[in-house]
């Protein structure tokens, strides 16, 4: 009776495009919008949510990944198709870590405990077994790794559905991770065939592995995110803030941890500058009550600061172009564990027969720059028809008083009745 509506505007900010989303109130909505425009490479830089009743609506100020508006009226027409679409699904948090079946590929679900040279075991053990990587992402953070892996049959190029073969690849990669001495155990167990989003998965793997608990360190960068977490007793909200380095998909992060902790975002208020984003969120758990206990509290701060630094890392970045070709994955990772790179973090895809590979590295110890003649014997030995494209992911200085003013003045927004 009340389909969803989209408006796209072009004309009403001077450097952004204006996005406004009206819906009938559901459980989830705020992360699909959020998802569908992340998985387009859009940058939000300031976002207006209000979701109080049973009437949703937002609005996100966009631009491309090379700030410009979003003037293609394809991506345009593709993003009121999706979100006015009431078939839209986002998968939920209930699919077990492990196998996945799809028409097109199987997919691998990995968590355990972190080390140099992982993924150049993993991804050995996959070519010996005659798996062809076609995409994947890879995920570390305190210690631990987690990772989706998409992969065919390499002589037929489809899904491997084989119980006793998947069951094979299942012990292969496992005896890998109990190679690591782990108090937890590698989780890995066979699931049945379903949707999944893949970084949504990635947080999931991640969260359930509880990568949020940690040692605490001292920040020497001066640049670890702030999370707080407070009551306003007066409005029955429980209210989130968070400052830290703006980066990509920044917003889809923190929303996903919030939306997959069970909690539902009320109103709230996103600003980006030109060197930190501040998020403030309203927020109750589903059962509509708000934060009440200190342990609680805790634990919303942690999952919220895991969830920011998962994707965010000093390393330099390799972005690899080649031929795809069974084995190149195992290749390329073996290479850089035997010049003493470790993997922070990796994207893995492959179209029309090419590979394109995205690398986050540091040295073995984590603590210095990769030296640069390391990466100029990289290139030599994996030979002139591979590209290896490198530049530093370094974190800017923090910002001044005055460049984070605009934070303080959103962060206050909410203070006053809403309409």
């Amino acid at each position: 009776m009340n389909p969803p509506r989209v408006t796209i505007d072009n004309s009403s900010s001077a450097d952004a495009t204006v996005i406004q989303v009206e819906s009938v109130n559901k459980p989830g909505i705020l992360l699909e919008v959020v998802q569908v425009l992340t998985d387009l490479n859009l940058v939000i830089t300031k976002a207006y949510i209000s979701s109080d009743g049973r009437w949703f609506m937002d609005v996100f100020n966009v631009k491309q990944r090379n700030g410009n508006k979003v003037r293609d009226e394809g991506v345009i027409s593709y993003i009121k198709k999706v979100l006015e679409s009431d078939a839209f699904y986002v998968p939920s948090l209930e699919s077990s870590v492990g196998l996945k079946s799809s028409l097109d590929y199987t997919s691998i679900e990995l968590a355990g405990a972190d080390r140099p040279g992982l993924l150049s075991e993993v991804c050995a053990v996959l070519a010996d077994l005659s798996c062809n990587v076609v995409s994947a992402e890879i995920w570390t953070h305190n210690a631990r790794a987690a990772a989706v892996v998409n992969v065919t049959d390499d002589m037929t190029g489809c899904a491997i559905e084989d119980p006793d073969r998947l069951l094979t690849i299942k012990n292969r990669l496992c005896n890998v991770f109990k190679g690591n001495n782990d108090l937890k155990t590698a989780k890995m167990t066979l699931s049945p065939p379903g949707s999944m989003h893949r970084e949504r998965r990635l947080h999931q793997i991640m969260f359930a592995d509880r990568d949020y608990e940690k040692v605490e360190h001292e920040d020497v960068t001066g640049l670890k995110a702030e999370v707080s977490v407070l009551d306003c007793v007066e409005k029955d909200y429980t209210v989130i803030t968070m400052r830290c380095k703006d980066r990509p998909k920044l917003l889809f992060d923190t929303v996903c941890t919030i939306t997959d902790m069970q909690y539902v975002v009320y109103h709230g208020v996103v600003h980006t500058g030109k060197m930190e984003a501040y998020q403030e969120y309203y927020i109750r758990h589903v059962d509509g009550i708000r934060i009440s206990s200190e342990a609680e509290r805790k634990r919303v701060m942690k999952c919220l600061e895991a969830a920011i630094e998962r994707r965010t890392s000093e390393a330099l970045e390799l972005e690899l172009c080649a031929e795809d070709q069974v084995g190149l994955l195992s290749e390329i990772t073996r290479i850089f564990r035997e010049n003493s790179l470790c993997i922070k973090r990796a994207e893995i895809s492959t179209e029309n027969g090419r590979a394109k590979d995205t690398f986050y590295v540091t040295n073995t110890t984590g603590d210095g720059p990769v030296d640069p003649r390391t990466i100029d014997s990289i290139r030599k030995q994996i030979g002139k028809h591979t590209a290896l494209d490198a530049r530093w992911n370094l974190s800017p200085q923090k910002p001044t008083r005055e460049e984070t003013t605009m934070s303080y003045l959103f962060g206050h927004f909410f203070k006053f009745p809403i309409g």
